[in-house]
């Protein structure tokens, strides 16, 4: 299944994409499942699939994409986690490198990135989200896909002027991480190190390679994270980013308002936003049917 959260007549929800349409389990679920963190933590994914076959009740053109888990206890962002992203900063470090993202930093597909008004230095990253399902700690490599609800695609927009000895600052600014279209679940990716990850800036491709190029793989991250905090559903470990990022090009390329920045992953979607400047007035967004990744 693929799994969203969206905005619909002003009232949030969440749904099953379909090539068809959302099917609206805020409608079906919803009084028991709120929204889709609430229907994690309740494990109640084999519900959501029992309605799987039900007709779309909207049209995605209805709908505004929101963050796929819209406040996520927490946000883990890696990295320096591929080889060429390591060999472009000349990264050495044998531990994860970890940084946290902020709930009200991001936004969902089709809606708008803000660029922030005080860095020239707006960059892209594509990255793998991993969206976790089941509580746990001190969890065991070993067993730590099974505490994995789905997958997703992430535009992890970098401030790399506001980046020192620390990512945090560059990082969390209003509105400049991408979350979605969808959430993939798990049973439809048995193996998250195999999928083509693409970036295009302008319809130009930027960054082009494959999870299995992660130094530190997800169950590893998951193990890892585990054992220093507490994991619960709805929480997000974005993965890190491949090579080919604006900063160490040359010349360097940053992204600039009326850019159009796309992440795509194989089999999971296809997210897409356009970058505008942080004091436009972003109106609520109506958009096309995004690009439906058939597993």
């Amino acid at each position: 299944m693929k799994l969203a959260s969206y905005l619909y007549q002003g009232r949030k929800s969440y749904g099953i994409a379909t090539d068809k349409g959302m099917i609206d389990l805020g409608r079906h679920l919803g009084k028991r499942y709120p929204d889709l963190k609430a229907l994690l933590a309740g494990n109640a994914l084999s519900q959501a699939q029992e309605l799987a076959a039900l007709p779309a009740d909207l049209d995605f053109a209805d709908i505004t994409f929101l963050p796929v888990i819209q406040n996520p206890e927490k946000i883990l962002c890696v990295g320096m986690n591929y080889a060429e992203k390591r060999k472009e900063f000349d990264q050495h470090n044998p531990a994860p490198t970890l940084f946290v993202r902020f709930a009200d930093s991001q936004t969902g597909h089709a809606s708008p990135i803000i660029k922030p008004s005080r860095s020239v230095e707006f960059d892209y990253e594509g990255e793998l989200a991993v969206i976790i399902g089941s509580a746990g700690e001190n969890i065991a490599r070993e067993d730590a896909l099974s505490h994995v609800a789905g997958y997703s695609c992430y535009m992890d927009g970098s401030a790399r002027d506001w980046q020192h000895t620390w990512f945090t600052a560059g990082k969390n600014w209003r509105q400049t991480g991408a979350f979605g279209p969808w959430m993939t679940t798990a049973d439809e990716i048995p193996d998250p190190h195999t999928l083509a990850i693409r970036t295009w800036l302008n319809g130009n491709m930027v960054q082009d390679d494959n999870t299995c190029s992660m130094i530190h793989k997800v169950a590893e991250l998951i193990e890892y994270i585990s054992t220093f905090t507490s994991l619960h559903a709805g929480d997000v470990i974005i993965t890190g980013s491949p090579g080919g990022v604006g900063k160490k090009r040359v010349p360097p390329l940053f992204m600039k308002p009326g850019d159009r920045i796309e992440v795509e992953i194989e089999k999971i979607g296809h997210l897409s936003n356009v970058i505008v400047a942080a004091d436009m007035k972003i109106a609520p967004h109506r958009h096309a049917s995004p690009a439906y990744v058939q597993s």
